[in-house]
């Protein structure tokens, strides 16, 4: 049975679809929620894979928040012990950052609904290949990376260029959101910090909007998301037996 650190940053934002699919498995989650402790420092050594999850909060507040240090040398860890290791929306920049890569404002935020095209490394990725040419994914993000040298750059939007990128054979950082279903959008749009955010960006489209396209798009990206999350925990371990994850979501 593999074990796997998860290093999360506010209640706000969890594993949401991805968490069944680990369970489905049977790996063993440990959740670090730094909102709560701020002082942990878990060690990678008993940790088969490391997923570093989003959060409001940004690369360059490190002095502010002491934790985001700690986050990224558990990444340096995963990386010199060759573990797998994904990195989502902050995770991406903090693992981007890890890598020697700048991270900064973008000049745009992105907002909710954003069709992802993936570049030909991304179309032969072993982990993004399900996303095909094109997807819709969700986005919620105001800063930016660039592609770590020696990185593959894998997927880009209109308005960000940088979204995916793969280090090595196992370290993958993803700007977008594949693991948010109905439910966690709405959450997302109800907490007022999150709301201000969206209307402070100018970005032509409210809370209603991305709610009316949440339910035209969630269930396709869903359909994506499952392989390509499979994909990746393949590189943590494989299961002992094929499981129906859908009935899981």
């Amino acid at each position: 049975m593999s074990r796997i650190l998860v290093l999360q940053h506010v209640a706000a934002e969890p594993l949401g679809t991805l968490d069944p699919l680990i369970r489905a498995r049977g790996h063993r989650i440990r959740y670090v929620n730094f909102e709560r402790q701020p002082e942990a420092t878990p060690c990678m050594d008993r940790y088969h894979g490391l997923i570093v999850l989003g959060g409001p909060m940004n690369v360059e507040e490190h002095r502010q928040r002491p934790h985001l240090l700690t986050e990224m040398h558990l990444i340096e860890q995963a990386l010199a012990q060759d573990k797998p290791v994904l990195g989502i929306c902050l995770g991406s920049q903090l693992l981007a950052h890890v890598l020697g890569a700048p991270v900064r404002r973008h000049r745009q935020s992105e907002i909710g609904w954003y069709d992802l095209d993936t570049t030909p490394a991304g179309r032969s990725d072993p982990v993004l290949q399900p996303l095909g040419e094109r997807a819709p994914v969700f986005q919620w993000h105001s800063y930016t990376f660039d592609i770590p040298r020696s990185a593959e750059h894998l997927a880009m939007t209109r308005s960000c260029e940088n979204q995916a990128f793969r280090y090595g054979n196992n370290a993958y950082g993803f700007q977008f959101h594949l693991e948010v279903d109905e439910v966690l959008v709405r959450r997302w749009l109800s907490l007022p910090a999150y709301r201000d955010e969206l209307l402070a960006a100018g970005l032509g489209h409210g809370p209603e909007e991305i709610e009316r396209l949440t339910l035209d798009r969630v269930a396709r990206m869903q359909e994506i998301a499952e392989p390509v999350f499979g994909n990746f925990l393949d590189k943590i371990g494989k299961p002992q037996r094929k499981i129906a994850l859908r009935s899981h979501l």
